[in-house]
């Protein structure tokens, strides 16, 4: 995956927990119950996580490290 495509998932993602958990708010104001949703949401925050594992990995890999110092250098390719 690229990172541009990683990064613009996580924040698609992020806007959908958002409304997962206003659904989930207002589900428990009008007394239904929400196992099923918190289910959903715990499933989208777990993706979410692995997303930004994934783009944590690839910023990671962009770093260049100069032998013998503590400089590095980003990858501008």
């Amino acid at each position: 995956m690229e990172l541009t495509y990683v990064r613009t998932e996580i924040e698609i993602r992020r806007r959908q927990i958002m409304r997962q958990r206003k659904e989930i708010q207002a589900l428990q104001r009008a007394g239904i119950p929400t196992t099923s949703a918190e289910e959903l949401l715990a499933r989208m925050l777990a993706k979410v996580d692995e997303l930004c594992l994934e783009r944590d990995r690839q910023v990671r890999e962009q770093r260049i490290k100069y032998p013998g110092t503590n400089e590095s250098h980003q990858r501008t390719d």
